[in-house]
């Protein structure tokens, strides 16, 4: 296996971001008065409290030093206080290797799972590809987001629509945070897979169009588990304030089970039952009369 040649530089990145992220005096570092010309960790608070020489963690900043054992990193991750899926994603990039006989992803469903969706009548429940490409969804999902079938396959990204489709982006109200954990859900994504062309090509489009996206990319944050809360305002609901799980599709490459639930008893599961009504009665609406059950 041959190591990128970005793997350095990618390194580099993501200890500088890191350590820009890291309170000193939570580290336990004391005040000795000198002004601090960027947030967080200076280099040789970093250096000390992982246990290398300033010169050293230069290096591997500026992207200079190759082979960088994993004693080193546990201990960078220790010093950066980096969660697991952080940690994890640091020992990727440090790696920076072309794994061969990686499966392409799949972009179609088990027709199990497709049953599974569409008998989850009272929660939204979509299928997610890598790059967060939407493969499959029920009903309710359709007419909580939008009719993904109306959309060609190239345009059924979660992350593309949520920036950049008109009637989506304004029905989040927490829009900051949800998609914050989006960018940094692909940037994990990425590091699993560095010479994926239509990841390059989505973060490049994002990047051009939307200067949250760029910025957000630029952080450098990692995010591993897809789970959270979405407060929407429907246009036909109302507002709902839904609670989102992933689940891993063990059988498929790089697929997620993505369900929603409201609080029970709540004004939200309320809405959704409201919401899964009207999609059942908007779908027998489209069916001739006599092709309609009962």
């Amino acid at each position: 296996m041959d190591r990128t040649p970005s793997a350095g530089a990618a390194l580099g990145e993501y200890l500088r971001a890191c350590r820009s992220r890291v309170d000193p005096v939570a580290r336990g570092l004391p005040e000795d008065g000198r002004l601090r010309r960027v947030p967080g960790l200076r280099r040789e608070e970093l250096a000390q409290l992982a246990g290398v020489s300033v010169d050293y963690l230069v290096r591997l900043e500026q992207g200079r030093t190759r082979n960088v054992s994993r004693a080193v990193l546990d201990a960078l991750a220790r010093a950066l206080d980096l969660r697991p899926d952080e940690h994890a994603y640091l020992l990727r990039i440090a790696e920076g290797v072309h794994a061969p006989g990686i499966r392409a992803a799949t972009a179609s469903v088990r027709p199990q799972t497709q049953q599974i969706l569409d008998s989850m009548q009272g929660l939204p429940a979509l299928v997610l590809g890598r790059r967060m490409e939407v493969l499959a969804w029920n009903a309710l999902a359709a007419a909580l987001y939008l009719d993904f079938a109306r959309l060609p396959p190239a345009q059924r990204n979660l992350l593309r629509l949520t920036f950049l489709d008109p009637e989506i982006r304004p029905r989040l109200r927490n829009w900051d945070e949800v998609v914050r954990d989006c960018v940094a859900y692909l940037r994990e994504d990425a590091s699993r897979y560095p010479d994926d062309a239509k990841l390059a090509a989505l973060v490049g489009e994002l990047s051009l169009k939307d200067p949250d996206f760029r910025r957000w990319w630029a952080d450098h944050r990692v995010r591993a588990q897809m789970h959270g809360r979405k407060t929407l305002e429907h246009p036909i609901a109302g507002p709902l304030t839904l609670h989102y799980q992933a689940l891993d599709l063990r059988d498929s490459t790089d697929q997620k089970l993505i369900v929603y639930t409201a609080e029970p008893g709540s004004r939200s599961a309320e809405a959704l039952r409201f919401l899964a009504n009207w999609a059942t009665d908007s779908a027998l609406s489209e069916i001739p009369v006599h092709e309609r059950p009962g």
